[in-house]
């Protein structure tokens, strides 16, 4: 059995407390940036089920960015005793602008004081090689993950969901960043319209087949305001429950390579802004039962890990 810890799987603050040898967290940011599936480039209105916020954040008309990481600081300092901490561009896609104020941006983060990396989140189609030879700059600096999303390796899917790209282009992205020796960690999201867990673990697979270093696995939950919540509220669109989420993670799990690092096995949503399913706001009982049910399965990362080809549309 795989065993870094003692858990079933390689999450991301054991990661972090061996490369850095104590608590780091990492502090969500809104940079005030757009996405070319919302400005009209791709697409309008963005993917169906993404919050106009901008996964909840919504603060940049508020606050820079170092004030943001100074307010996450003292928020994380008193919750987790947390000694050092990564910039967060989270909201929308973190490298779609003029590459000077990218880095403008960036470099701002790295000046405060224990900020000892950076998790800049975006899409596939933005990280055009003006903006690989920035982040490639960063990595040299200080600790990357460039965060792309992908959501379903199905492009019935994805164009289902209104994502604005193809499998392919999310694949072009990671084969373009690995060659620059960038370290990748890839979203996906369990319970999208139209997917049964054959099609989701058809995802893992996927993902097993990609040199990637990183996966966040998401909660399709339904926010107010969206177009996925008019499905809903339609009778459209079904929600997983509990014990169908936590049965397709534990498989989804050990499909992966035993090395990659799991960043999230569910999401966070505003209780405020969530429509469905309930039980999403019950984070440390949903994260409960993923392990209880590892161990009672007797499965791990990496158990049914094979090499797979990389996409399946």
């Amino acid at each position: 059995m795989f065993a870094m810890n003692t858990s079933r799987y390689r999450d991301l603050n054991t990661a972090l407390r061996e490369h850095f040898g104590c608590r780091v967290q990492k502090i969500s940011l809104d940079a005030g940036l757009t996405c070319p599936n919302r400005d009209g480039t791709v697409g309008v209105g963005g993917c169906i089920y993404c919050n106009p916020l901008g996964s909840g954040t919504g603060q940049s008309q508020h606050y820079s960015i170092t004030q943001q990481l100074e307010r996450g600081k003292e928020r994380l300092r008193r919750r987790y005793r947390a000694e050092k901490f990564i910039a967060y561009f989270q909201s929308f896609s973190n490298t779609y602008g003029p590459v000077e104020e990218l880095k403008r941006l960036y470099l701002e983060a790295l000046a405060v004081e224990d900020i000892v990396g950076l998790a800049i989140g975006t899409r596939p189609d933005c990280v055009p090689e003006s903006v690989l030879d920035l982040l490639v700059e960063l990595h040299q600096r200080t600790y990357l993950w460039v965060e792309y999303g992908l959501q379903s390796a199905h492009d019935h899917t994805l164009e289902l969901i209104n994502r604005g790209h193809d499998v392919a282009a999310f694949v072009d992205a990671v084969e373009r960043s690995r060659r620059h020796g960038l370290n990748i960690c890839v979203h996906i999201i369990l319970g999208l319209p139209g997917e049964n867990k054959a099609d989701m673990l058809t995802t893992a697979r996927a993902l097993a087949g990609l040199d990637i270093q990183g996966v966040k696995i998401h909660l399709l939950y339904v926010i107010q305001g969206t177009p996925l919540a008019d499905l809903y509220k339609r009778a459209a669109y079904q929600c997983l429950s509990r014990d169908e989420y936590v049965d397709v993670v534990c498989d989804f799990i050990a499909l992966l390579p035993p090395q990659v690092v799991i960043h999230r096995l569910t999401g966070d949503p505003h209780p405020h802004e969530l429509l469905a399913p309930e039980w999403a706001l019950e984070k440390q009982k949903n994260l409960q039962a993923i392990r209880d049910t590892l161990e009672r399965r007797d499965i791990w990362q990496g158990k049914f890990f094979s090499r797979q080809p990389a996409a399946d549309s």
